[in-house]
């Protein structure tokens, strides 16, 4: 398959977004069944919504106040940057890994993915380098690659189902 095909475009698009509807599944999960902290999507949304205003870092995102349309910046944010990471596996493994995916190459992609959580937007949110200032930062911790695991593993699971015959 040509590199360049408005296909390919589509199919890394799918695995982004597939990678992302399973980490939200396992978010619904392990909020309502094993009682982890799952991701505000609104607050993201309001973190990012000032940056226009010349705004990247707060001393706690919940106390600053709501933008409009939060929520929806939140969740788009969160599906644009995951294509983004489907993105970021097509460019290190190629189109070769989309028509033949193997796990350890989406799963080492999700786990580095943690880097933003925990390096970025926790600390621009207030919690504090990988979640230091929340009230049981091991738990948000490992909740994070948790989440980040799974959404490798979607990764996989995406681009399997994309090359499934039929």
């Amino acid at each position: 398959m040509n590199p360049n095909t408005p296909e390919l475009v589509i199919e890394v698009v799918a695995i982004g977004i597939g990678a992302t509807a399973l980490l939200d599944l396992w978010a619904l999960f392990a909020g309502h069944v094993l009682g982890l902290p799952v991701a505000n999507w609104a607050r993201v949304g309001r973190w990012l919504g000032y940056f226009p205003k010349g705004r990247f870092v707060h001393h706690d995102i919940a106390a600053a106040p709501p933008i409009a349309r939060e929520r929806l910046i939140g969740w788009s944010a969160h599906y644009i940057i995951g294509i983004f990471y489907a993105t970021v596996l097509f460019l290190f493994f190629g189109s070769n890994w989309i028509s033949n995916p193997t796990l350890a190459p989406a799963l080492a992609i999700g786990l580095a993915t943690v880097v933003a959580p925990f390096f970025i937007m926790q600390p621009a949110m207030g919690a504090g380098i990988a979640a230091a200032n929340t009230p049981n930062p091991l738990v948000a911790r490992l909740s994070s690659i948790l989440g980040h695991s799974v959404f490798g593993f979607g990764l996989y699971l995406s681009a399997l189902v994309l090359t499934m015959p039929g």
